[in-house]
């Protein structure tokens, strides 16, 4: 272990090493809604960033576990790594844009849920085409729950920060917005809200959702990021 490790865990006894799987695993997690050009050696490598930043910032007193904390700094070290790197084409974040403005469309007009093939016709594409974008959407919807927490979690409370993955509720900063996502998820078709249940409670992988579900690990990846671009419409405004 390096002289920074300890440095930096030496004041809360706690042996980094001892969490390197706990990287690994929301790294590999994490890999299923990742780019195919990204390797999963990067995303573990900024998540051991994220684990040394957490041992120095932990904070006991703050009621959260060690690992409940560890967990959402290892989170947002490879998300922010993932920004940085910029794998995600500007061309994808505008057809995400495009979907979700579609989706608001169709059931503003329809009074309920918007189907695939609703939405692809709104679109004036295929829906196999409309599915190639939202595979292509799936690592940007990585980003876009983010993009809604809070960037020092060190404040929240054990009861805020209770799943070891951050969903899309963890983390939230104004209550309101809290509320309104809480909210927009429950009114998400049942499929879509069992994916995201399975996918940030259980903290299942996509191949063993789509086993549980009865679909492809690919079907599985579009129905997430359809949720996604779903609770963007609802939540635009």
């Amino acid at each position: 272990m390096s002289s920074y490790t300890k440095a930096s865990t030496q004041s809360f006894s706690i042996n980094v090493e001892d969490y390197a799987i706990l990287v690994k695993r929301i790294a590999h997690h994490m890999m299923a809604r990742m780019p195919p050009c990204v390797q999963v050696e990067d995303l573990i490598q900024a998540g051991m960033i994220g684990l040394l930043e957490a041992a120095k910032k932990y904070d006991a007193s703050k009621g959260a576990s060690f690992e409940t904390y560890a967990g959402i700094r290892i989170r947002g070290s490879i998300v922010d790594e993932m920004r940085r790197g910029d794998w995600v084409p500007r061309s994808v974040h505008r057809n995400g844009r495009r979907i979700a403005d579609a989706i608001a469309r169709v059931e503003a007009r329809i009074g309920g849920d918007a189907n695939d093939q609703d939405v692809a016709e709104e679109l004036g594409l295929p829906l196999a085409d409309y599915h190639s974008m939202l595979k292509d959407s799936a690592s940007s919807q990585l980003y876009s729950f983010e993009e809604t927490y809070d960037e020092d979690n060190s404040t929240l409370e054990e009861n805020e920060l209770s799943q070891p993955l951050v969903s899309p509720l963890d983390g939230v900063e104004n209550d309101s917005l809290k509320k309104s996502l809480a909210h927009a998820i429950t009114q998400l078709p049942e499929r879509e809200r069992l994916v995201l249940a399975l996918y940030y409670d259980e903290e299942l992988n996509l191949k063993e959702i789509g086993q549980i579900i009865g679909v492809s690990e690919s079907r599985v990846s579009q129905i997430h990021s359809q949720a996604a671009l779903r609770l963007r419409a609802n939540l635009q405004d």
